[in-house]
């Protein structure tokens, strides 16, 4: 398998951020999720959380990665080539997940900042973005959900697409994506 991206196809390390970045999205939603069977304040509840915080930020030091890849390395085509709506379309998806994996982890900062609670990463404590602001905090936290209930659509609708081109429209849409052995 190449390592860069060429005309045809992702190279692996495109490859593998991207399944990597779906791997940790599944893992921060799931762990905001799976903290709701366990009452507050209990410490099973607050490992979730803990671990919430921790994948969202890894999420968002990563995509600086597959942001810098993106615009050094060539996107590969989709053949056959799509109608102009269908990449508009799908450039506006792709902005929108973008945006998601920058601007919650943002958000979760902000939040623990404004809270004045510890800022976790992997045994390490990140600075306060901003000065303890409950209020704040508390009005970024219903933003933060609303907008985490929007990923779950946004990523239904990214991964729905990939299958619909793959077994509907019959192009490469998807195979570009996947490990494959040369």
């Amino acid at each position: 398998m190449q390592y860069k991206n060429n005309s045809t196809r992702f190279g692996a390390l495109s490859i593998g951020l991207h399944w990597l970045m779906a791997l940790l999205m599944v893992a921060v939603y799931a762990s905001i999720e799976l903290r709701e069977l366990f009452e507050r304040g209990t410490e099973l509840r607050n490992a979730f959380k803990h671990w919430h915080f921790m994948l969202g930020l890894s999420v968002f030091f990563l995509m600086w990665l597959r942001l810098a890849l993106k615009v050094t390395q060539t996107t590969p085509a989709i053949a056959p080539e799509l109608p102009r709506y269908q990449m508009l379309l799908s450039k506006v998806v792709h902005g929108l997940l973008y945006l998601l994996m920058i601007l919650m982890p943002i958000g979760g900062w902000l939040i623990l900042s404004g809270e004045g609670k510890v800022i976790p990463f992997f045994g390490l404590e990140l600075p306060a973005l901003i000065a303890p602001d409950k209020a704040f905090a508390h009005d970024i936290e219903d933003i933060h959900q609303t907008f985490g209930q929007i990923g779950y659509g946004l990523i239904a609708l990214h991964a729905f697409a990939a299958l619909v081109h793959h077994y509907f429209f019959k192009d490469n849409t998807l195979a570009r994506m996947l490990p494959h052995r040369d």
